[in-house]
C-alpha cells in the first residue's frame, strides 16, 4: 500500500468517525422528540429501555444508510445491518473501533438509556417468554393453533395438538360462544396436566369486521340420482316422497327417500298408485316419475330411473294406463311445492355494477334484459351501515379476502354504487358473511364494538392474553388498556393485530404507547393486510414489521395461511413450505384450523427446528454445512 493510499484510508476513517458522531447525536435528538410526543413516562419521567431503543431505530431508519454501510464495510467494520435490538450500543462500538483506528481518544458520548448489546437481545427473549411461556427443547419459535369449534367437545383433539407441538391456543371470539370458549379452555388446561407442558390461551376480539349481509332466500331445485349398481345388481332408482300440502312444509324423509315435495289439493286427489308423472326437467330433458305406492300417512312413494333436476317451475302431467296406452288424466298440469329455501346466487363479472346497502336489505342478483344488459344492479348489505356515509368517490373496495375488487362510482343517501374492477374470468360468486376491506378509509367505528366489550368480561378472567383486532391508533390501545384495567386485568398481555393500512402507518406509536404498560406482541395478519396494501407489497412490509418489533423487543406472531393447503386438504404446497421456513424469524407462527391441522402442526414443528440452526432474525447462522465437507 502506498503512502498516499494510507493517507486516504486514514482520512476516510476520520470522516467516518465524524459522520457517526453526527449520526449518533441526530438519533438522540430524534428519539427524545418522539418519546416526548407520547406524553407519558414513569414517575421519574423515564421511558423503558425498549422504548428508547425503538425510538432510536425509528430515527435511524428515517435515513438512507446504504452509502454509509458500504463505506463501513470497506473498512472491515460493522455495516449496521443488525442493530435492531441494540441500536445505540452498536453505533457506540463502531465509534470506539474507529477512534482506535484513528489513534484518538474515545470521544465523550451523551449517556443513552437504551440497552446494551447483550441486554437488547435478552429483552426480546424475556418478553417472548413472558407472553408465550418457555420454549420447547430444540425449537425457539412457538406454534399457535386456532381452535376449531370441535375443540369445545373433543378434549382428545386438544391434547393431541399439544402433543404434536402446539404452544398456544387461539380462540376467535368472532365464532362460537362463552359456553364453548369455557369448554375449550378447560380442555387446554387438562391437556397441560396430561402432557406436562404449558399452553397459553389467546382470545381474539372480533373487532369491527365489516362483512356482507344476508342474501334473499329462494326455492332451490332438487336433483334425483339413481344409485349405481353393485356388481351385477340392477341400478336402484332415485326415490321421492310426495306429501299432501301442509303449511309447515315438506319434512325431509330421512333415509327412506332422497327428497320430499308436496302436492297441492288437486294433485293429492288426482294421483293414484301406478300412475306416471311426466315432466321436462330443468335441463330440457324428458323424464318420468313412477308412482309406486301410497304410504300409511297418505303420501306417495315415487321412483325415477334417470338423473333429473326439478324446480319450482317444473310442471307434471299425470298419465294413467288405459287400453294399453299411457294417457293424460287431465290436460292441466300440476305443480309441486315444498322446495328447500336457499340463498340466491349473485355472480359478478368485471365491469358489473354492485349496490351496497344497509344490512336489513337482503342481497339479490342483478336484473338483466334479454341481451344480458343490467337493468337493475345486484345489491348486498354490509354489516356496518354507518360506513356507507364515510366512503368517497374512487374509494377502493375489496370483497372476500380480495377475491373481487371494486371502486365507489356513485354515492346516494341510503346506498353506494360500486363498479367491479377485478373478478375472476368466469365471474365471482358473492356470498353472505364475507369480509369487506376499505383501504385507507377513516371509518370512525370506535376501537371496540359492543360485542368486544361484552366479550372482554370473559376474556379478562380466563385468557392469558388478548388479541386486539383492527387496532389502528395509539389511542385505540389506550382504550383497550383502560377497559382491561376496569376488569382487573391491568397486566394482561395484548396482541396488536396489524390488519389495515392505517394500523401499519401508526405501528410505531401503537407500540410506543404500550411498551412498559402491558406485555405486548404484534401479529402480522397477512390476509387482511395483503388486501389493504396489495399483495405485491406484503413481503416487504412483513420484513419491516419484523425489524420494528425487534427494535422494541416485541415478539411477533406470523399469521394467516401458513401451511393452509396442508391444514385444509392434507396436500403439501411447496411455496407454502418455503413460507413456513421464513416464518421462523418470528417468535410465534399461527396455524388456522382445518381437517388436517395435526399434520400441519407436526410439519411446522419439523421445519422450525431445522431452520433455527440457519437463521436468527436477519442474521445467517453459520452452522457447519454437510454440503461443504469433502465428498
Amino acid at each position: 500500500m502506498t503512502e498516499n493510499d494510507q493517507v486516504a484510508r486514514a482520512d476516510e476513517r476520520r470522516a467516518l468517525l465524524d459522520e457517526l458522531l453526527a449520526l449518533r447525536q441526530e438519533l438522540m435528538e430524534g428519539a427524545a422528540a418522539r418519546l416526548d410526543a407520547l406524553s407519558w413516562a414513569d414517575e421519574a419521567g423515564r421511558y423503558p429501555a425498549s422504548a428508547h431503543n425503538l425510538a432510536h431505530y425509528l430515527a435511524l431508519r428515517c435515513r438512507d444508510l446504504r452509502p454509509l454501510q458500504l463505506r463501513l464495510a470497506r473498512q472491515g467494520l460493522s455495516s449496521l445491518g443488525r442493530v435492531e435490538a441494540h441500536v445505540m450500543a452498536s453505533i457506540d462500538q463502531v465509534i470506539h473501533v474507529l477512534a482506535g483506528l484513528c489513534a484518538v481518544a474515545d470521544p465523550p458520548l451523551d449517556p443513552s438509556r437504551a440497552p446494551g448489546f447483550d441486554a437488547g437481545n435478552d429483552l426480546l427473549s424475556v418478553n417472548t417468554r413472558g407472553l408465550f411461556g418457555a420454549p420447547q427443547p430444540g425449537r425457539a419459535a412457538r406454534i399457535m393453533v386456532t381452535m376449531p369449534s370441535e375443540a369445545a367437545s373433543n378434549e382428545d383433539l386438544v391434547r393431541a395438538l399439544l402433543e404434536s407441538g402446539m404452544d398456544a391456543a387461539r380462540i376467535n371470539c368472532a365464532h362460537d360462544d362463552v359456553l364453548a370458549w369455557r369448554r375449550m379452555i378447560e380442555h387446554v388446561r387438562r391437556a397441560e396436566q396430561s402432557v406436562g407442558r404449558p399452553c397459553r390461551v389467546l382470545m381474539d376480539l372480533a373487532g369491527h369486521k365489516i362483512r356482507t349481509g344476508p342474501l334473499e332466500q329462494a326455492p332451490s331445485g332438487i336433483r334425483l340420482r339413481p344409485r349405481r349398481p353393485e356388481a351385477d345388481a340392477a341400478a336402484a332408482p332415485a326415490r321421492l316422497v310426495l306429501r299432501p300440502y301442509s303449511a309447515q312444509g315438506a319434512a325431509m324423509p330421512g333415509g327412506e327417500a332422497d327428497a320430499c315435495l308436496m302436492l297441492d289439493a288437486r294433485g293429492t286427489r288426482l294421483v293414484e298408485a301406478g300412475d306416471r308423472l311426466e315432466f321436462t326437467d330443468l335441463r330440457g330433458k324428458r323424464r318420468v316419475l313412477e308412482v309406486d305406492r301410497a304410504r300409511d300417512d297418505g303420501s306417495w312413494m315415487v321412483h325415477c330411473h334417470k338423473n333429473a333436476r326439478m324446480g319450482p317451475q317444473t310442471d307434471l302431467r299425470v298419465l294413467r294406463m288405459r287400453s294399453g296406452r299411457w294417457l293424460p288424466v287431465e290436460t292441466q298440469p300440476i305443480r309441486l311445492s315444498g322446495y328447500r329455501m336457499r340463498p340466491v346466487k349473485i355472480r359478478l363479472l368485471e365491469g358489473d355494477p354492485l349496490r351496497l346497502t344497509p344490512p336489513e336489505r337482503p342481497g339479490r342478483p342483478a336484473r338483466r334484459d334479454a341481451s344480458g344488459q343490467v337493468i337493475e344492479p345486484a345489491c348486498i348489505g354490509i354489516t356496518a351501515a354507518p360506513v356507507l356515509g364515510r366512503l368517497h368517490l374512487g374509494q377502493p373496495v375489496w370483497i372476500d379476502d380480495g377475491k373481487a375488487g371494486a371502486v365507489v362510482e356513485e354515492i346516494h343517501p341510503d346506498s353506494v354504487l360500486l363498479r367491479v374492477t377485478r373478478a375472476p374470468p368466469g365471474g365471482f360468486r358473492l356470498r353472505a358473511d364475507k369480509g369487506i376491506n376499505l383501504p385507507g378509509a377513516a371509518l370512525e367505528l370506535g376501537p371496540l364494538s359492543d360485542k368486544d366489550l361484552q366479550d372482554l368480561d370473559f376474556v379478562a378472567g380466563h385468557a392469558d392474553f388478548v388479541g386486539f383486532s383492527f387496532v389502528e391508533t395509539a389511542s385505540d390501545m389506550l382504550v383497550l388498556m383502560d377497559e382491561l384495567q376496569r376488569r382487573g386485568a391491568g397486566n394482561m398481555g395484548i396482541v396488536a393485530k396489524i390488519e389495515t393500512e392505517r394500523a401499519l402507518g401508526n405501528l410505531p406509536e401503537i407500540m410506543l404507547s404500550t411498551i412498559g404498560k402491558h406485555p405486548l406482541a404484534v401479529m402480522i395478519a397477512r390476509g387482511d393486510l395483503a388486501v389493504e396494501i396489495g399483495g405485491e407489497r406484503l413481503a416487504e412490509i412483513q420484513e419491516e414489521i419484523l425489524w420494528l418489533a425487534e427494535a422494541g423487543h416485541v415478539p411477533v406472531i406470523w399469521a394467516t395461511q401458513v401451511l393452509e393447503t396442508l391444514a385444509k386438504t392434507g396436500a403439501i404446497s411447496r411455496p407454502e413450505l418455503s413460507d413456513a421456513a421464513m416464518s421462523g424469524r418470528a417468535e410465534c407462527v399461527m396455524l388456522n384450523k382445518g381437517p388436517f391441522i395435526m399434520s400441519a402442526v407436526r410439519t411446522l414443528d419439523a421445519i422450525l427446528r431445522r431452520m433455527q440452526d440457519h437463521q436468527l432474525k436477519k442474521m445467517p447462522q453459520l452452522r457447519a454445512l454437510q454440503l461443504a465437507h469433502p465428498g
